[in-house]
């Protein structure tokens, strides 16, 4: 049977050296980082991803909006806030049967983790026995599950983790010193309070960022810095690229260089070397080129499917064109 990339994380992480898995990461230390020779960058995030990692492959999940729209929050990149007009509409929670339809078509599309996403600011206890039954639904399916649903409290954190939840995702987006730019409806405190309620309920945390936003390299640095300066590293950590929605502040926003989006990535490998770091949202407006260049920095996880939450994505077909090209190969499912 195949190792989950669960029990490929505890293993590396238990056969880690203490050099290489850090928590007491400085600002400055991130920052020389970043301003590294790229090639010097590449080959220490390289090497470190060949050591924790089996090299070439990478692990696939599908992301699927279980709930659409209506949100209260206001994060200025999103085009699911209920503060813009971006054309989304508000769509209810999905029911299990159509949640579990779209598992079965993702692991046979390949992927090993199904993620649900919902656009809470927290759910209800009532909203939350429904995923519970999702989750279990999928973990049924032999998928790793995943859900992103907002800020936890404790006992709903446990009620997920009974439930047999494998990842919470809740990024917390960019730096403590940016993040009153991008969002004001909650505190950068309540994305770490949620991620402790969930570290603490004995689920794998999901915890990356969005780059890209008008943020400084020291902003970047200062993201990477506090996921690498949590008590336990998150255990998978999303690198977005801004994906400019019309209708939301954001959507003027110049595209950040490709160098500078990879050179995220290999500093997040770097910094966390036993986590998977995820090129997650903006491949469609990247070129192949670009995301050759990810995957050498150390990304090791991409989403998977012509659609994530609501925009655009690669299409399957050019995802493993691309593979093939480069020679990788998707991470084994775990059954």
């Amino acid at each position: 049977m195949a190792l989950s990339s669960k029990d490929v994380i505890e293993r590396t992480a238990a056969q880690a050296s203490q050099a290489d898995i850090r928590h007491d990461w400085t600002l400055a230390e991130a920052e020389d980082l970043f301003s590294s020779p790229f090639n010097d960058l590449l080959f220490r995030a390289q090497t470190l991803h060949r050591q924790y990692f089996t090299p070439n492959e990478v692990q696939i999940s599908t992301l699927l909006s279980i709930k659409t729209g209506g949100c209260p929050e206001d994060c200025a990149y999103c085009p699911q806030s209920a503060h813009y007009d971006t054309g989304t509409d508000k769509d209810a929670l999905m029911d299990i049967d159509s949640v579990l339809a779209a598992a079965r078509e993702a692991k046979r599309g390949g992927a090993s983790r199904f993620c649900m996403g919902a656009a809470w600011r927290s759910p209800t206890d009532r909203d939350l026995d429904a995923v519970c039954k999702m989750v279990e639904g999928v973990k049924d399916l032999g998928l790793e599950s995943c859900v992103t649903l907002g800020m936890l409290r404790e006992e709903q954190a446990k009620r997920l983790s009974d439930s047999g939840l494998d990842y919470y995702n809740h990024n917390i987006d960019t730096s403590e010193e940016y993040y009153s730019e991008i969002i004001t409806t909650r505190t950068y405190e309540d994305r770490l309070n949620t991620l402790g309620n969930v570290r603490d309920a004995g689920i794998n945390v999901c915890s990356g960022g969005i780059v890209g936003m008008g943020e400084t390299p020291k902003d970047r640095a200062g993201m990477l810095t506090t996921l690498a300066s949590l008590p336990e590293h998150p255990q998978s950590v999303p690198i977005n690229m801004l994906v400019a929605v019309e209708g939301t502040p954001l959507s003027d926003v110049p595209a950040i260089d490709a160098i500078e989006f990879a050179r995220t990535i290999a500093v997040a490998r770097i910094m966390m070397p036993a986590s998977v770091v995820r090129l997650s949202a903006g491949r469609n407006d990247m070129t192949d080129e670009a995301q050759a260049l990810c995957f050498a920095a150390g990304a090791n996880s991409i989403f998977y499917g012509d659609v994530l939450l609501t925009t655009d994505n690669p299409e399957r077909e050019a995802d493993m064109a691309l593979f093939d090209r480069l020679g990788l190969k998707p991470s084994a499912p775990t059954t």
